[in-house]
């Protein structure tokens, strides 16, 4: 198989586990990357009659972290940096899952490894459970999310280094 073919065909499985998310997930996702890579104004795109500004800004704030992040995941045989990194991630995700917009720890992963790439893999599903498991995240949606984690993930014996290559954005219509 040539690269340009086994490229496509990992963009296309990404295509279709976007797909199977809930609508509710995939918009977030979409919200969160737009406003993660500044993919135009997330304000007049996302609410534009103001209804969601305070959790946009928020996230604006907290996502200004994701480049040192980017060039801060430690090296999986050591230590050094992981309080740091780990915090820092845990910290966000808490707050993304306080939303209540992310459902599984298949969409958490879908919207994080896009976030952060690849080499924040191994680290998913720690931060998932860390911040899922805090007392800001309310008791039912907390059991929920948990539960999403399949004892696969969690154990993973090892994780793809290549990035992701399907970035989902939604299309905006100027027509009413």
């Amino acid at each position: 198989m040539s690269y340009h073919s086994s490229t496509a065909s990992l963009a296309i499985a990404e295509m279709r586990e976007f797909a199977g998310f809930s609508a509710i997930e995939r918009l977030f996702i979409e919200r969160s990357l737009d406003i993660a890579l500044g993919r135009g104004d997330a304000f007049k795109q996302w609410c534009p009659d103001g209804g969601n500004a305070s959790a946009i800004r928020k996230q604006y704030l907290a996502y200004r972290e994701l480049r040192s992040l980017r060039e801060a995941a430690p090296e999986l045989n050591t230590m050094d940096g992981l309080s740091y990194y780990m915090g820092a991630m845990v910290r966000i995700a808490a707050q993304d899952l306080a939303l209540e917009q992310l459902e599984t720890f298949s969409a958490f992963r879908f919207l994080y490894e896009r976030l952060l790439g690849a080499s924040a893999r191994p680290y998913l599903p720690a931060v998932f459970c860390a911040a899922a498991a805090l007392p800001q995240i309310r008791p039912g949606i907390r059991r929920v999310l948990l539960q999403s984690l399949s004892e696969t993930a969690a154990t993973a014996p090892g994780w793809s280094e290549r990035e992701p290559s399907f970035f989902p954005e939604r299309v905006f219509s100027d027509a009413a």
